[in-house]
């Protein structure tokens, strides 16, 4: 059984918080079932927006994804060097369409890494 989303998204928070990365919920989604969006801002300008798939298909796919350690994934949607702008106005596009998502934002300085999480490269 997963997490529901509010439980999830919250603990999260602390453990980046604990971590010493800054990070802040952008948009509350549904408590219970919410899909979570992850936008990582690398202070320079640019970033890179995390969409959720299923873990399942994380394993199957031919690229990049984000896997954090209880099952949970995601999936890049541009490039590290995409602007802001166009990541927010992204998101924005996903709430008008789906109104339970949430969003978190991070901070993520170069160098660091998020806490929890396995980069798979899969080939």
């Amino acid at each position: 059984m997963r997490l529901k989303s509010h439980i999830w998204v919250s603990a999260y928070l602390r453990r980046l918080n604990g971590s010493f990365i800054s990070a802040a919920l952008v948009r509350r989604g549904d408590s219970d079932a919410g899909a979570i969006y992850i936008k990582v801002a690398y202070l320079n300008g640019s970033c890179q927006v995390y969409t959720p798939i299923s873990a399942h298909l994380a394993e199957t796919m031919s690229d990049e994804a984000l896997v954090l350690d209880d099952g949970r994934a995601w999936q890049p949607v541009y490039t590290p060097d995409a602007l802001e702008g166009e990541a927010d106005a992204y998101l924005a596009r996903q709430a008008a369409r789906d109104p339970d998502i949430w969003i978190l934002e991070i901070e993520m300085p170069e160098g660091k890494r998020l806490p929890g999480v396995n980069e798979l490269v899969l080939t």
